[in-house]
């Protein structure tokens, strides 16, 4: 009997600790097999600050996960996320020795280690080099190089830094919760693979994520990613508005904004008001829910206009650069009623909100398909790429219980780095991705056994 490919994603918010584990059907499309969620604590605006209550928040969800499925985990693809994230555009050449010999990977191998040498700020890594377009002998607009003949061969890279302390610390949390990490991605490269389709990545679109503690964007254009940054503001500092505004607890805040929120006060009558229990028999709240939109709405025009700032920082006022397919929100946060409609009036794009059901298989529960679980949804989808067997049946794993298992090093691709172009000519493309996987393949296992090697000499 053939080894089923089961893929395991982990989702280390600030809010919320999520789990997955699923497998592709036999349609191509993803079945999930269990989910487990855990109160994330000892996680501030995507950054670990408490790693004993973090590894504890883990194996909550990760329990709970192999309960639902019957299955006992092994390795995780983790999402990395946080205030400390940042991008820069980058352009690089190597002048290629003979000119006479076509460029095979191995040139832009070379290429790529060239920006991997990238004197970065004190305490810095780069996380992800991502090639955009390639430049042969002053032809531009190159999108597979290899094959062809040249002397110089330029390219321009999108490269994602991140703090290695902070990286390293999800490393030894996941590692301490007794399972192996066999990927990192960036959030929100994992949310925009769930929910954007190739359509939208080649008109180009500004993916939103609105996580508890921070909002993470993607902006994609002609099939390639083109900036990504990540906001230290989230939902969470919705709910804090609220508590200092009306004066209640953070349980009754997250209430009121989950059920009676809304981004556009004009929505809300005077005369619509919500009683909230007072404390230890003390006389009950009367809010109007104009007042409670008036302080939502304030917070989210701040984070909507911070974003859009980035949008603008990519160029989209540029015709040439301009996202034709707009916005889509999704993470906790894209729940907000009549969010949509007041991004849409702040920036005058076109927006939707994003559900990840485009690659689940039509039999999937209903809360799974929520825009809250876009990102874990896209870390399993980046697992079932590494084609490896992160978890086995629990009737299948031996006695006694307490045998810890280990993932075997993986030898495999984490993430995708240039978004698969439209199937015009399906032999290029493939010629093309098989490039991208070999770039993939080489960077990041060195960067995974670099993380292990680092976790492994530390104790």
């Amino acid at each position: 009997m053939e080894k089923e490919n089961i893929a395991v994603g982990l989702d280390i918010g600030t809010t919320k600790i999520v789990a997955m584990i699923g497998k592709k059907n036999e349609y191509g499309k993803l079945e999930i097999l269990g989910v487990g969620k855990s109160k994330s604590l000892g996680v501030a605006r995507g950054v670990v600050n408490n790693i004993t209550q973090t590894i504890q928040s883990i194996q909550q969800a990760i329990q709970e996960a192999e309960n639902n499925s019957g299955y006992k985990i092994k390795d995780v693809v983790v999402g990395i996320a946080g205030q400390h994230i940042r991008s820069i555009q980058h352009t690089d050449y190597i002048s290629r020795n003979n000119p006479e010999e076509v460029i095979g990977g191995n040139d832009i191998q070379l290429l790529i280690d060239q920006v991997n040498k990238l004197a970065m700020l004190p305490g810095e890594e780069i996380i992800h080099v991502l090639p955009q377009e390639f430049k042969i002998d002053g032809q531009s607009e190159i999108k597979e190089p290899i094959g062809m003949y040249g002397g110089r061969l330029e390219s321009s890279f999108h490269v994602v830094v991140g703090q290695a302390s902070s990286i390293r610390n999800v490393g030894r949390c996941i590692q301490s919760s007794g399972i192996e990490l066999s990927g990192l991605t960036l959030e929100p490269l994992a949310s925009a693979d769930a929910v954007l389709s190739q359509e939208e990545k080649e008109a180009g679109v500004a993916l939103i994520d609105i996580g508890g503690g921070t909002t993470d964007l993607a902006i994609f254009k002609d099939g390639i990613i083109r900036h990504t940054a990540v906001i230290p503001f989230g939902g969470n500092v919705i709910t804090d508005d609220i508590k200092e505004g009306c004066s209640i607890i953070e349980k009754q805040a997250e209430l009121l904004k989950v059920k009676f929120g809304s981004a556009w006060p004009g929505e809300n009558r005077d005369n619509e008001i919500v009683s909230i229990p007072g404390l230890r028999g003390r006389e009950p709240k009367e809010i109007s829910l104009k007042n409670l939109s008036k302080i939502i709405h304030a917070r989210v025009v701040e984070i909507v206009d911070q974003v859009f700032t980035e949008v603008k920082a990519y160029g989209h006022e540029d015709p040439r650069k301009k996202l034709i397919a707009g916005i889509v929100l999704t993470g906790g946060g894209a729940q907000l009623k009549h969010i949509k409609q007041l991004v849409e009036y702040i920036t005058g794009m076109d927006t939707r909100i994003g559900y990840p059901n485009e690659h689940l298989a039509g039999n999937s529960d209903e809360e799974i398909s929520s825009p809250l679980y876009a990102t874990a949804v896209g870390l399993v989808m980046k697992s079932i790429e590494n084609k490896t067997q992160s978890a086995v049946r629990l009737d299948a794993v031996e006695q006694p219980k307490a045998t810890v298992y280990r993932a075997p090093v993986v030898q495999s691709p984490i993430i995708n780095e240039i978004p698969e172009e439209v199937k015009e000519d399906h032999n290029s493309n493939e010629k093309h991705n098989s490039t991208v996987n070999r770039i993939q393949r080489n960077f990041f296992d060195r960067y995974v056994d670099k993380i292990k090697d680092f976790l492994d000499n530390a104790e």
